[in-house]
């Protein structure tokens, strides 16, 4: 199945507060059952393609991690019409060899978040998807030729850890994720990545290293100034990749190989009859394909 126009969705984190490259900009305030989103979207063009941009902290970073409202973003995402999103994250790594200024383009999680609203689904209107794989192995394929072509540092495949935050690891914590196995942490990307999941969007991380969490006896624990300084290196190579990523995705897509544009066909139990109509209501963008079908 092919789709006639691709609508590329982008999710600053951490330093990536907004995309110069993206041409004609406008903010575009969009409203969501589920409360306001952390900043208006930014809709423009980059190299032709039709992109929306969303700053994860809002203006001036004033959302921690737990205040983010996940299901209020992918849902302004979606009704604006997005089809793919690269979510841009800075994290910490457990590997010595993914050194600060590196880029994770992960393929799986843990969610070790325990605050949070983690799905649009519930009572009324049940629906469970498999996160097996949550991530679109298409974007990450192409997230891994832009980091070749523009020769950054990279791993591709690793798994993301998320906590809750806004606190660092303690050194405990910090080796027992290590004994997991775990590449990365972070406070972001969960349940974002399940959310765009229910919102049948395809979705791709790309996590950005600015630290070695605290488990590195040479380097010590983390300290935000020196997070800041290797921040901007990220964010300059982020600018690049988000760049070069448009040209190679292009303006036309195909859909995903997880089948992940159709996922509700096989995820949702409550029939017709007996959903919740203020639950139908509220997802009307979410599953709205589902919805009209």
């Amino acid at each position: 199945m092919t789709n006639d126009k691709r609508v590329l969705g982008i999710i600053g984190g951490s330093g990536v507060y907004q995309m110069d490259a993206v041409e004609g900009a406008t903010r575009v305030e969009i409203e969501t059952p589920w409360g306001a989103p952390s900043d208006a979207l930014v809709k423009g063009r980059v190299n032709g393609v039709e992109t929306v941009f969303l700053a994860r902290h809002g203006p001036g970073h004033r959302l921690s991690p737990g205040d983010i409202n996940y299901r209020a973003n992918i849902d302004a995402m979606k009704r604006a019409g997005v089809t793919d999103i690269i979510s841009v994250s800075a994290c910490g790594s457990f590997h010595e060899h993914l050194a600060p200024g590196a880029f994770v383009i992960v393929d799986q999680f843990i969610d070790r978040t325990t605050t949070r609203e983690k799905s649009f689904f519930g009572k009324g209107f049940v629906a469970h998807l498999s996160m097996a794989h949550p991530v679109c192995p298409a974007l990450g394929d192409a997230v891994e030729a832009s980091c070749k072509a523009l020769e950054i540092s990279h791993q591709r495949g690793g798994t993301y850890i998320a906590i809750d935050g806004p606190q660092f690891s303690s050194l405990a914590e910090s080796n027992l994720y290590r004994s997991w196995k775990c590449d990365v942490i972070g406070m972001t990307n969960m349940p974002e990545a399940k959310l765009a999941r229910e919102a049948e969007i395809p979705y791709a991380t790309v996590a950005m290293v600015t630290d070695y969490d605290c488990w590195h006896e040479e380097e010590g624990p983390v300290e935000v100034t020196h997070i800041l300084e290797v921040m901007k290196k990220n964010t300059a190579n982020a600018a690049r990749l988000v760049d070069d990523l448009s040209t190679r995705l292009g303006a036309s897509r195909v859909a995903s190989p997880l089948g992940i544009e159709t996922v509700l066909d096989f995820a949702v139990i409550t029939p017709a009859d007996a959903r919740d109509p203020k639950m139908v209501e509220k997802l009307s963008a979410v599953a709205g394909r589902l919805l009209k079908g």
